[in-house]
């Protein structure tokens, strides 16, 4: 469980950064950063499915153009800019995503499915 819980603060400590980095970096501020933040989640999704149209050979113009491999890479891009969001929004990104986590487990998995996180 330690080793595990290392790697979830490996997590956490760079979405801090990457977000301390975004921050200092910034060219807008405010409501219009927040809704750009928000906005780039959309651009990550796009480029998934991009990459699911040119791992399947979808575009006859463009044939096979990317792997799963890629595909496999833009969910990351996403997960990761969703993170970022989520920080951005919340401090306390982390309690609030496991705090999320936990209840989507319970629904989804049922009330004993908590047993085995412990």
């Amino acid at each position: 469980m330690a080793d595990n819980r290392a790697d979830e603060d490996d997590v956490w400590d760079t979405i801090d950064r990457l977000h301390a980095w975004l921050d200092a970096n910034q060219a807008h501020t405010g409501r219009e950063l927040l809704l750009l933040r928000m906005l780039k989640l959309s651009e990550e999704v796009g480029e998934v499915a991009q990459a699911v149209i040119g791992a399947t050979g979808q575009n006859p113009r463009k044939g096979t153009s990317h792997t799963w491999d890629d595909v496999r890479s833009e969910l990351c891009d996403v997960a990761i800019t969703a993170l970022v969001a989520l920080r951005t929004l919340a401090p306390d990104a982390r309690e609030v995503f496991t705090t999320h986590l936990d209840g989507v487990r319970e629904r989804s998995l049922g009330p004993e499915s908590a047993d085995v996180r412990a």
